[in-house]
């Protein structure tokens, strides 16, 4: 037996198939149909207790936890699992994968985090629908619980992109360069990278330098064609060295590109404003529309879906896609002059990306990178590096 216990003293039963360890953390839910792998790795679920909604988890096993030749993983967002807790309506113990080598329960267990199958998940998404996230505790067996048990220390008060960024400048050389100098180095700020951000751009054949979160940008001397700032967990607000660096990038017209948590950084760093949603964007199949597009050749075949024409009182988009999400904070509408909402969420009309007027800085709060999810926006990678071609 093992219970996950809400804030307010809502108990779900279930039994345990991960680590026999308690542990609490914020309660949030993925809509995603597979991906579980890449999104266990993914550092923005940080402090966070996952609820898988697709109702079977697990039947394709795991990969191997094997590094490519740059060292970093080759089959996951990160080396390691960020969230706190797995919640799933069924557990499949009998995986079937070509590369697959352990079960999702055996795995869990290799890194200590506590699961729980058996849980009726619908309910329990619709009660975080109803309320809005709520912090919970996973208890490895039935327990009461005092109220002194159900004070959890909320993971947004900490400064969750600090314990996933690296802690030292790495510089990575694309395999094309074996042949050719890169045409690009990308100075590339890690708040929580997903690894397939660095897949992205490498095998484009960028030269990247992966910087911790609180790099001081202002005082680099080395040579680079661009600025990135990847996705993360927690508040935007708490990365104020990040946020600072930023508006020194824009402030010298270097071009700048954001993803995810960098969207959020980037609305902050030209003084705009960021909230946090009542549930979240998590998983995949999220529909975002391209507002007012300035003209732009279509995206090399094979990267990018179809075009679609959508009518919006901002006036007529050029696509709606189909993206990967995963935050729980969003940019605010009132964005300063010469900048623009570039992309909004087709379900409830967030702003999913920013841009200025010049095209030299913008972000986007989805994953380009689409691991998990479809890959219909991946040629923002392309955009980005055709200014830094100019």
């Amino acid at each position: 037996m093992a219970s996950l216990v809400l804030q307010d003293g809502t108990v779900f039963t279930g039994t345990s198939f991960g680590a026999p360890i308690n542990r609490d953390g914020e309660v949030v839910f993925n809509t995603g149909m597979a991906g579980y792998p890449e999104s266990l790795t993914d550092p923005s679920y940080r402090g966070q207790i996952l609820v898988f909604t697709y109702p079977l988890i697990g039947n394709y096993g795991v990969p191997s936890e094997e590094l490519n030749a740059w060292g970093f993983s080759k089959n996951f967002e990160s080396e390691g699992i960020h969230v706190r807790g797995v919640i799933v309506a069924e557990v499949s113990d009998d995986y079937s994968h070509h590369t697959a080598v352990k079960s999702l329960g055996d795995w869990l267990k290799d890194h200590g985090i506590p699961a729980i199958t058996g849980v009726d998940t619908r309910a329990l998404t619709k009660k975080l629908r109803e309320h809005g996230v709520m912090l919970g505790k996973i208890a490895s067996e039935e327990l009461r619980f005092t109220n002194y048990d159900l004070r959890i220390e909320d993971p947004n008060e900490l400064n969750l992109v600090a314990e996933v960024s690296c802690t030292e400048a790495i510089t990575y050389e694309p395999e094309l360069a074996t042949r050719h100098s890169p045409f690009a180095t990308v100075l590339a700020y890690d708040c929580g990278m997903k690894r397939n951000i660095l897949r992205s751009f490498l095998k484009r054949g960028v030269r990247v330098i992966r910087v911790p979160w609180d790099f001081d940008l202002s005082r680099f001397d080395g040579e680079y064609d661009g600025v990135f700032f990847s996705n993360g967990p927690g508040d935007p607000k708490t990365c104020v060295p990040t946020i600072k660096s930023m508006a020194w990038a824009i402030e010298r017209e270097i071009p700048t590109f954001g993803i995810c948590l960098g969207n959020q950084l980037m609305a902050l760093a030209i003084g705009g404003d960021t909230f946090k949603l009542k549930y979240g964007h998590r998983g995949a199949n999220q529909p975002c529309v391209e507002i007012a597009p300035t003209p732009r050749p279509p995206p090399p075949e094979g990267r990018g879906g179809e075009c679609q024409e959508f009518q919006s009182s901002e006036g007529i988009g050029g696509r709606c896609i189909i993206t990967s999400q995963n935050h729980g904070f969003a940019v605010s509408e009132e964005l300063p002059k010469d900048w623009s909402v570039w992309f909004r969420n087709a379900n409830d009309g967030t702003v999913e990306g920013i841009r200025h007027k010049s095209g030299t800085f913008f972000s986007v709060q989805f994953h380009p990178e689409a691991t998990p999810g479809p890959e219909d926006a991946e040629y923002l990678f392309d955009e980005f590096l055709s200014i830094l071609r100019k």
